[in-house]
């Protein structure tokens, strides 16, 4: 109604109403909304609590039905990222935010992240040192991850793909919000049933999203269990750029969960081919030692060859042939057929010299053809050379 001024006219209810009406016109059905949590307070089942600023705040309401669904409950302080709807009641002109989901915003992520930093890192849980090697070939793994998910299919297609061999235990976890205690839980159980599994090693992945998705991984009791298994731990949490408390305490930080698989199973294509070089490798070897065989059993042929009874008769016959023929040229036969002649005194003795004989001796002259006894008649020696 307007007045003859031509300003209008609202009673109390109308006034709300117009107001209500214009933010239904005029304002976003949903919204984000960056804020930070205070006084948080739960009444009848709803959480009541105030989204502030540096220079505003307004209230908000997640109602009880809302807030069973959500899986992040804001404390005292929290930033946090906010889907919500403007709420206006009109009989009191009341206006707050209802809201849809929450999530903690990437500031308070990173102040949770670098808290829990600041009191781990002087215990030495992040130190190289105490990093252990992962298996070589393990039997089995546990996979702790989301079921079902992009990330977890990647996983096992590229497990079966690298390496069959090794049984891959689905270990299901939720991944976000606060759901740290359930995958301790869950972490609790594949360590303690790691023996009959022959589990050797665990993986902790997540797919892609937000650093704030990964704000569960940054949970301080978690990183404790996780730097207290038994079992050598990787994880593949979220993208490369993504680094969580959950991944400084592992044994190992793959940049994705399928880099997490790469990085614990061998490649058989790879190792097919190592293989089959060290097969040509020995093979050449093998080779080379038959030849080095075959050239030894050649060698000790031939010398026992040369040992042979008959070979050995025939070099003995040669060299007694030889010494005959040494023989035969020094025999005084040979000499005698030159026509030379022996002379021996009637002892039998050789007569070497005119010394050795005198006038009247006996003497007995030995020929080729025979033999002829003489008497020495006269003695005449040589006159001996100067």
């Amino acid at each position: 109604m307007k007045n003859d001024s031509g300003i209008p006219r609202y009673s109390v209810a109308e006034l709300n109403q117009a107001i209500g009406s214009l933010l239904e016109r005029g304002f976003a059905p949903r919204f984000l909304l960056e804020a930070t949590v205070s006084r948080p307070q739960l009444k009848k089942g709803h959480l009541w609590l105030t989204l502030v600023d540096e220079s505003a705040s307004i209230s908000g309401v997640v109602w009880s039905s809302q807030r069973e669904r959500l899986s992040y409950q804001p404390s005292e302080g929290d930033g946090v990222l906010v889907v919500g709807k403007l709420n206006f009641w009109a009989s009191r002109a009341n206006l707050c935010v209802q809201i849809l989901d929450i999530r903690p915003s990437l500031s308070a992520v990173l102040r949770q992240f670098e808290r829990v930093c600041s009191v781990l890192e002087p215990e030495g849980l992040f130190a190289a040192e105490r990093k252990r090697a992962l298996p070589e070939m393990p039997a089995a793994i546990a996979l702790l991850t989301s079921v079902p998910s992009s990330a977890l299919a990647d996983m096992l297609r590229t497990a079966q793909e690298r390496w069959p061999a090794t049984t891959v235990h689905v270990v299901p976890i939720p991944v976000q919000g606060m759901v740290a205690a359930k995958i301790r839980e869950r972490l609790a159980e594949v360590i303690q049933t790691s023996g009959e599994q022959r589990i050797e090693a665990i993986v902790l992945a997540r797919g892609g999203g937000s650093r704030e998705d990964l704000a569960v991984f940054d949970d301080e009791e978690l990183a404790r269990d996780l730097a207290a298994s038994p079992i050598p731990v990787v994880t593949g949490l979220g993208h490369e750029d993504d680094t969580t408390v959950a991944d400084l305490v592992a044994d190992y930080r793959a940049a994705t969960p399928t880099a997490a698989i790469v990085a614990l199973l061998p490649d058989r294509e790879a190792l097919a081919q190592g293989l089959q070089h060290r097969l040509a490798i020995v093979r050449q070897l093998m080779l080379h030692r038959l030849q080095q065989s075959q050239q030894r059993l050649e060698l000790q042929r031939q010398r026992l060859g040369q040992c042979h009874p008959s070979l050995l008769i025939e070099r003995e016959l040669t060299r007694l042939q030889q010494r005959l023929q040494l023989l035969e040229a020094l025999s005084p036969q040979r000499l005698l057929k030159r026509g030379f002649s022996l002379v021996r005194k009637a002892d039998g003795s050789l007569l070497r010299s005119v010394s050795q004989s005198q006038d009247g001796d006996q003497l007995r002259l030995e020929l080729v053809d025979g033999k002829i006894d003489a008497v020495v008649e006269r003695v005449s020696a040589h006159p001996v050379q100067p």
